[in-house]
């Protein structure tokens, strides 16, 4: 009726129009004993008249489902619109007189109807809602983790190959050295048998000639010649050596020893994790539903982020001194209006938007060691005793988590869902910041999730090259990267949420020494440099966009960065407890 009415084509999407013939206007209610769609005005009028004045209207998304024409196959005449209680089956009114029914309680049917649809429906939304597209998020998981699988496979099968070319080399390698020095051993003995064989030859060729000379003195007829001739001396046998050859130990080993040399699989012993599924209640619990103010918020957030983009330039919006800390090494946003801020001697306060401390608390020193959770608990990392703390709104610090022989350094809780990121590896202090042993341990990164439990470990990139030596400060962007300021390396490395490498950042000039680093809602990142006295920022892909601070603005030392939910950049340097603001997003 209103589409001809409005001549509006069969396939047009329009509003909901009231039920009331001549009205045009939205249907916002529903009557449910006359299922009519009502108008706020048509819905006034409808309950002021006397007959209408109990009847049940309704907002239009709560109304009750009209029981659908059904006729008795008994009483053909009569709408099946009654259910016995007794007997559990629909009936019409006539059945209801019937001797069968006799003293059974009837209930409206279109009520047990409308309870039974609402049922089917809220079920059908959680298929859709929770079910459906939880079953598939896990599916893609397995399907990610099934080609994650493989390409770990793949880089096992080419490291065992590896070390078997490696160690075939060694083998050729050492049996190369040893024929050649059996060759060097083979020549000189030769040699030596040569030369004793040329000695014995002369020796031999001297006796014939003097036997030769006795027997002429023999047959000579002369006997006063004989008589005169002098014994002949015969010369000494020469000596000569028997030659000594060398042996060949035999090497001792067995398939135990080939395999420490080649390496062998680590089959992990323990039993495979149930898959975490999100429960039903983060979707259908009504007290974390948003409400329509949150909502409102939310949209302007989203339209704010959607035409946000960088300024022409940087303004300076305040400063303000940080009393207890000699220098702002580490800045965490707290609730809107305070902040988390440390020095490099372990001091750490909490303060609000102008400087005033709130509270203060002896902690062990580090540069980015502490990170506010989503529920607004501060974390923060003990290096010396390799524990990770945490201190809860009421006040009370507990030891969180134990990281063994790993001396965590630098902490980031996720905005995106909680996980604990930690840079860990063995320390020593040098010039005012805690720098990672060259040649002592190696260093990675640890994703743990809100309750402490181990998820992921990363290390090394595709290429098994050590991804981390100092990783100092920390961060996460909006799509899940892990951003890290690594001050032995001097590069900014970012892997994605599954530990893939994806590009280091090494400046723009030569000396680049990244300190505090953070991102924003359009994906930057943003990272101090204390070589050139400047924050650099970067986009989400690691392309180098501009040096945002510089001497030129005052930056001198940078340390630490964040950016609030308002988009303000708070900047905090050495030498200095001074932390200034600045706007650099339209």
């Amino acid at each position: 009726m209103a589409e001809s009415k409005m001549d509006i084509p069969r396939t047009a999407q329009h509003f909901l129009e009231c039920g009331i013939e001549d009205c045009e206007r939205n249907c916002e209610f529903y009557c449910n004993p006359c299922h009519q769609r009502l108008c706020k005005q048509c819905s006034d009028e409808h309950l002021k008249s006397p007959e209408n004045k109990n009847h049940e209207v309704v907002l239009y998304q709560q109304r009750k489902r009209q029981l659908p024409v059904e006729k008795c196959k008994i009483h053909p005449n009569k709408d099946i619109d009654m259910l016995c209680e007794e007997c559990q089956v629909p009936v019409c009114s006539k059945c209801a007189t019937q001797k069968e029914h006799q003293g059974h309680v009837f209930t409206d049917l279109e009520t047990i109807y409308a309870e039974k649809y609402a049922d089917f429906q809220k079920e059908t939304s959680k298929i859709q809602d929770y079910f459906l597209p939880t079953s598939q998020d896990l599916q893609k998981e397995i399907k990610k983790e099934s080609s994650e699988i493989k390409h770990v496979m793949d880089n096992i099968r080419t490291s065992m190959k590896t070390e078997g070319e490696t160690l075939k080399s060694l083998v050729d390698t050492v049996i190369s050295e040893n024929m050649k020095q059996l060759d060097q051993i083979e020549h000189s003995l030769l040699e030596d048998l040569k030369t004793q064989d040329k000695t014995m030859d002369d020796y031999i060729t001297y006796l014939n000639n003097l036997a030769k000379e006795l027997h002429r003195c023999l047959s000579s007829t002369e006997t006063q010649k004989l008589m005169s001739e002098k014994k002949p001396k015969i010369r000494s046998i020469p000596e000569t050596t028997k030659p000594v050859t060398p042996g060949f130990t035999a090497g001792q080993y067995n398939k135990s020893d080939v395999t420490k040399l080649l390496g062998k699989i680590n089959v992990p012993n323990t039993k495979a994790e149930k898959r975490e599924i999100r429960p039903i209640e983060s979707v259908y619990n009504t007290a974390m539903k948003p409400t329509h103010k949150q909502m409102k918020e939310d949209r302007k957030k989203s339209d704010k982020k959607q035409t946000m983009s960088l300024s022409a330039s940087v303004t300076k919006v305040r400063e303000f001194n940080v009393p207890g800390v000699d220098e702002v090494y580490h800045v965490s946003l707290d609730q809107p209006d305070r902040l988390w801020i440390s020095d490099s001697d372990g001091n750490l306060v909490q303060t609000d938007l102008q400087g005033n401390v709130i509270q203060k608390i002896k902690t062990s020193e580090g540069p980015g060691y502490h990170s506010v959770t989503q529920d607004r608990g501060l974390i923060f990392t003990d290096k010396d005793n390799n524990v990770i703390n945490r201190i809860t709104q009421d006040n009370n610090i507990t030891e969180f988590i134990k990281t063994g022989d790993w001396s965590p350094v630098s902490i980031h809780s996720s905005h995106i869902n909680g996980d604990l990121l930690v840079g860990m590896g063995k320390l020593t202090k040098a010039k005012g910041l805690f720098k990672m042993k060259k040649n002592k341990e190696e260093s990675k990164i640890t994703r743990y999730n809100k309750t402490g439990k181990v998820l992921q470990n990363i290390e090394r990139d595709n290429k098994g090259q050590r991804l981390y030596s100092g990783p100092i400060y920390i961060t996460e962007n909006i799509n899940g990267d892990i951003c890290t300021s690594d001050i032995i390396k001097e590069v900014v490395v970012v892997v994605n949420k599954s530990g893939q490498h994806r590009f280091s950042y090494t400046g723009q000039k030569s000396g680049f020494n990244p300190l505090g680093i953070c991102t924003d809602v359009l994906g930057h990142i943003l990272v101090c440099d204390d070589v050139s006295d400047t924050v650099h920022l970067l986009d989400q892909d690691g392309q180098f966009l501009s040096l945002l601070l510089t001497k030129q603005q005052g930056v001198e030392d940078p340390v630490s960065v964040c950016v609030d939910d308002e988009n303000n950049l708070y900047v905090g340097q050495q030498y200095t407890n001074t932390l200034t603001v600045y706007k650099y997003l339209k």
